[in-house]
């Protein structure tokens, strides 16, 4: 059967097939270079003219010859003419497999690509020259880093994501921004079903306090309430909401703030109004619902509230305190994937203070 990925991966085969065609067709290394490569104006022709008799001049593989072959591409750069540039650097890269800067010969034909908005194409390069080819550092920059920041902001795949990111923060450490890399990093992991790898990821970002991620308003809260989680005893959560709720029930029908207690989340729990933006401070290790309960006879709704959902459920309850007399309490199905024991059992998460608007 041809799927839509085989015929893209077809369209890449035969790209390349022409490309390395047109490059055995001709060595660059001959005296006289092939007409098709001459192009421009007469200024531009005259110096192609000049440049590939240099080019034949010099030893193959040498610095002086590298610093030639750069020149010829980049006035091909400079014309915009991305065909020429491809096809003359597929040649060198073709006729001298040897060539110690292959690596950076592929990094401008990927560039190119991206000229030519061929980013699909250009992402094939990036990874070859990370799988295949030593580092180079040109102008004092590393050729693998620039692929691997060019492959994150181009690859969706989460898998090779994560090799990504593990590769930026093993390598390269001093040149990222380290908390943002290890919170995409746990991202990722999390995207492949590698939970271990997350909770890890999250566990050495959480120390950049302060790291400000595009599209991730919430990172520390959110790396903090899985960490949190995941080291936290989790001897309060029920196999069912029917469960829970009975058991919520049962304490306030005793009104036995001991027993209510033991129902409550030891960890991400809080308690604020509708109207409060969660936020870090919001949270609560611990509530003291004797203060609340003592001398009271707390009451609670026959049915949960209509807004509850199959994640998610809200209890309403009255009789606390004259100055806030109604909580609704919030119950939440567990997302827990790390651990499947845990994943999909219910805890009282939290409280909402006052009526809902």
């Amino acid at each position: 059967m041809v799927t839509k990925q085989n015929l893209k991966l077809l369209r890449y085969f035969m790209f390349f097939l022409i490309i390395f065609a047109a490059a055995v067709s001709c060595d660059m290394q001959s005296k006289d270079a092939d007409p098709y490569y001459i192009t421009g104006s007469k200024e531009d022709r005259e110096k192609f003219h000049e440049l590939f008799r240099l080019l034949a001049m010099e030893t193959r593989g040498s610095d002086s010859e590298f610093a030639v072959a750069r020149e010829i591409a980049a006035n091909y750069a400079r014309l915009a003419d991305y065909d020429r540039l491809i096809r003359f650097l597929s040649a060198r890269t073709i006729n001298n497999p040897s060539d110690p800067y292959n690596a950076y010969y592929f990094l401008m034909i990927a560039f190119a690509n991206i000229q030519r908005n061929c980013k699909e194409i250009a992402a094939l390069y990036f990874d070859l020259i990370l799988r295949n080819y030593p580092d180079l550092m040109i102008n004092d920059e590393s050729i693998h880093l620039m692929c691997l920041r060019h492959l994150i902001d181009q690859n969706d795949n989460a898998e090779r994501q994560v090799f990504y990111y593990r590769e930026l923060i093993s390598r390269f450490p001093e040149k990222i921004d380290m908390g943002t890399t290890f919170f995409l990093l746990g991202q990722a992991c999390e995207k492949v079903g590698d939970w271990n790898g997350a909770i890890s990821a999250y566990i050495n970002f959480l120390p950049f306090t302060g790291t400000i991620i595009t599209g991730y308003p919430d990172a520390e809260r959110y790396a903090k309430q899985l960490v949190d989680f995941s080291r936290s005893q989790k001897d309060w959560t029920f196999e069912s909401l029917s469960a829970l709720r009975g058991a919520v029930e049962a304490a306030l029908d005793a009104g036995s703030a001991a027993m209510l207690g033991q129902y409550q989340a030891k960890v991400n729990f809080f308690a604020r109004s509708w109207q409060q933006v969660e936020t870090d401070e919001a949270g609560l290790s611990y509530l003291n619902l004797q203060q609340f309960m003592a001398g009271n006879r707390i009451r609670y709704a026959d049915s949960l509230d209509a807004a509850s959902t199959d994640t998610e459920a809200f209890l309403r309850t009255s009789g606390w305190s004259q100055v806030l007399n109604t909580w609704y309490l919030y119950f939440r199905k567990i997302n827990f994937p790390q651990d499947p024991e845990i994943h999909g059992r219910w805890e009282w998460a939290g409280i909402y203070y006052g009526e809902k608007f």
